[in-house]
């Protein structure tokens, strides 16, 4: 049974902190669902740590990466785990190339203008996952993919999605080099969402959540469309959440097709 070093223990938790993400080019995944994912993705593996029982109950699975198990007891788990009840089996990944996007008329893209909570983009991404979006764009600022509240909160659902960090302008100008598509971007003040005509292919900005999308970007913005609101008391509403308003947004793209 390979043991657990203190410099793994070291290195592991060091990979919390974007900065030694990047300089070791690792990220920690965590969770039976997210995990067993992983493993059956083409993500490369560095270590999989696991308890001992899990192991018993999933040898025919872990078996497959003999020279990457470590076989470990809880009170080890607690010392690597994000969580506060650790979870029967942790990963270490490296990270992999971002992907280029090829642009294409039918397919539907989203860019976030610096989103910066990791609970929102990680619900972001599911939603891409659920409506079939393939490509998202992240502008350098949006909040960290592999940082572990994101990753826990998009269930698994960063391996189905080409996500990349880019400028979300420079991604534009790609686009509009190789489509007649429009630019869409989410406002206050805009085409009312229920009324708008959509087409099937497009490229979608939803902005910052207290800031909204900033001017450099709006001023690329074909047709701004809002979300109305119903309450009785809309004067006063809050704004909706930028993964509520997303998910909005999406649906009604997709509505369009059926």
């Amino acid at each position: 049974m390979k043991k657990l070093s203190k410099s793994q223990i070291s290195l592991i938790n060091s990979l919390k902190i974007k900065k030694y993400r990047i300089k070791e080019n690792l990220f920690v995944v965590e969770g039976e669902k997210i995990v067993n994912e992983v493993l059956e993705s083409d993500l490369e593996i560095k270590w999989i740590f696991v308890l001992p029982e899990y192991f018993e109950e999933n040898k025919i699975i872990l078996e497959k990466f003999p020279s990457l198990i470590y076989i470990i007891k809880v009170e080890e788990m607690k010392k690597i785990s994000s969580f506060v009840n650790p979870s029967p089996i942790l990963a270490v990944i490296f990270i992999p190339e971002n992907k280029d996007i090829l642009y294409n008329k039918e397919d539907l893209y989203l860019a976030l203008d610096e989103v910066q909570d990791p609970g929102n983009l990680g619900n972001i991404i599911r939603i891409c996952d659920w409506f079939g979006i393939k490509n998202l764009i992240c502008s350098p600022n949006c909040a960290d993919l592999y940082s572990a509240k994101t990753l826990q909160s998009t269930m698994g659902a960063f391996l189905r999605t080409n996500i990349v960090y880019s400028e979300i302008d420079k991604e534009i100008a790609k686009y509009k080099a190789n489509t007649n598509n429009l630019v869409f971007g989410t406002f206050l003040k805009g085409e009312n969402i229920y009324k708008s005509s959509l087409p099937k292919g497009g490229f979608i900005i939803m902005g910052n959540e207290g800031k909204g999308i900033n001017k450099t970007l709006e001023n690329l913005v074909d047709k701004k469309l809002f979300i109305p609101s119903f309450s009785e008391f809309h004067n006063h509403a809050e704004s909706l959440n930028v993964s509520v308003a997303c998910s909005i947004i999406c649906s009604e793209f997709k509505r369009n097709l059926l």
